[in-house]
């Protein structure tokens, strides 16, 4: 039974999220995002130690222009994930959404935008054992390319690639 029943039921609909580019404001808040993120998924690892590798990641990848993408649960709302790709090779280095967030379509949203920014292609690594993130990017046309390891960690990697229907 809804919780908003009558005619008005679409005013009782949680608000659209809002997607846009970083701002400098963002980035503790990103950062604090992506470390749960990944201590979700890998407890054991102290990522709370790489929060400055990921602030230098992504600046370096800025200045070599990749986009990075704020999705926000709602206007004025808090920071449901991101994305970080380079619109002219197609690498996307990042997409990261929350615990809290995971499940409400917020990354099929980041997904969505870094297709709309690529030339038709998008590449990454994804860590072979994460295989929850594997299944993701299946269930949304990736496929292996190829095979490596993490630089900062070692574990083993797998090249996904997308490419758009033609």
């Amino acid at each position: 039974m809804s919780a908003c029943p009558g005619p008005d039921a679409a005013a009782c609909a949680p608000p659209a999220p809002r997607l846009r580019r970083r701002e400098d404001a963002d980035l503790a808040e990103m950062l604090d995002l992506w470390v749960a993120s990944w201590r979700a998924a890998y407890p054991e690892i102290d990522f709370d130690a790489r929060r400055d590798w990921l602030t230098q990641q992504i600046a370096a990848l800025e200045a070599k222009g990749a986009a990075t993408l704020c999705i926000f649960a709602e206007d004025g709302g808090p920071l449901a994930g991101f994305v970080v790709i380079d619109p002219e090779t197609g690498w996307l280095d990042q997409i990261c959404v929350g615990p809290a967030y995971q499940g409400d379509g917020y990354a099929d949203a980041l997904m969505a935008a870094a297709r709309a920014l690529s030339q038709g292609v998008i590449r990454l690594d994804v860590n072979a054992d994460n295989m929850r993130a594997i299944r993701f990017y299946e269930r949304r046309g990736f496929a292996e390319i190829g095979r490596g390891a993490n630089t900062l960690s070692g574990r083993k990697t797998i090249m996904m690639e997308w490419r758009a229907a033609e």
